[in-house]
């Protein structure tokens, strides 16, 4: 598929993880995540172990970071981090040079999408809140299908819009969107500004590491 005047398109299908790459939201949800541990007497767990489940559907996240809690409380380990969560997600934006960026995509022609271990209601509501509704031409959330790293959220989408696993790409600032991209057959872009440190990247095939918003931008402009 090619646009008339501009040189052919690599990818018709791209698709963004939403946390950590989007949208400026990885600290709040450390800090959420670790509160809410505290407030149910657990084990509060590092930055470092906290930000390693951002990306997963959120019962698996927080069964991960909270082993020693049992399976009927973790429920209850979500309502308390939706609380803080929720308390302060007005004070999040979308990082620096998002909307030029996508913008550049949508002049493209190319079908921009999310995938994300967010809530159905959550992802609703932040796109809401940054009047994103009608740029993203498909999303799937943690809650309707199947959570990272398994493919099943990434291949939904690619049936949706009848895009082949080389014609797609996924961007995302965790192991978990990288081994989501690899699992479906498709290609993928890393961000290190987000939750997992770029140092985990190495083990996978991705096509380029962005360390900035304007950095991503630059590079889906000339390879996208």
């Amino acid at each position: 598929m090619t646009d008339t005047g501009l040189r052919p398109r690599a990818y018709d299908l791209i698709v963004f993880d939403w946390d950590g790459t989007l949208y400026d939201s990885t600290a709040l949800i450390v800090r959420s995540i670790q509160a809410a541990c505290a407030d149910l007497g657990l084990p509060v767990p590092a930055r470092e172990a906290a930000a390693y489940v951002i990306g997963l559907g959120l019962h698996d996240a927080l069964a991960h970071v909270a082993p020693t809690l049992s399976p009927e409380r973790v429920p209850e380990l979500g309502v308390r981090y939706r609380h803080h969560y929720l308390h302060r997600q007005h004070e999040l934006s979308l990082f620096e040079g998002v909307l030029p960026m996508l913008q550049t995509l949508k002049a493209r022609h190319h079908w921009l999408a999310v995938a994300t271990g967010k809530s159905r209601a959550g992802l609703n509501e932040a796109l809401s809140h940054m009047d994103l509704h009608g740029v993203f031409d498909g999303t799937r959330t943690a809650d309707e299908t199947v959570s990272k790293p398994h493919p099943r959220m990434l291949l939904e989408l690619m049936r949706e819009f009848g895009t082949d696993p080389e014609r797609t790409l996924m961007i995302g600032d965790t192991t978990h969107d990288l081994q989501l991209a690899l699992n479906a057959g498709a290609h993928s872009v890393a961000v290190s500004y987000g939750a997992h440190e770029p140092t985990a990247f190495g083990d996978f095939p991705t096509r380029f590491v962005a360390h900035s918003t304007p950095e991503l931008h630059d590079w889906l402009s000339r390879h996208a």
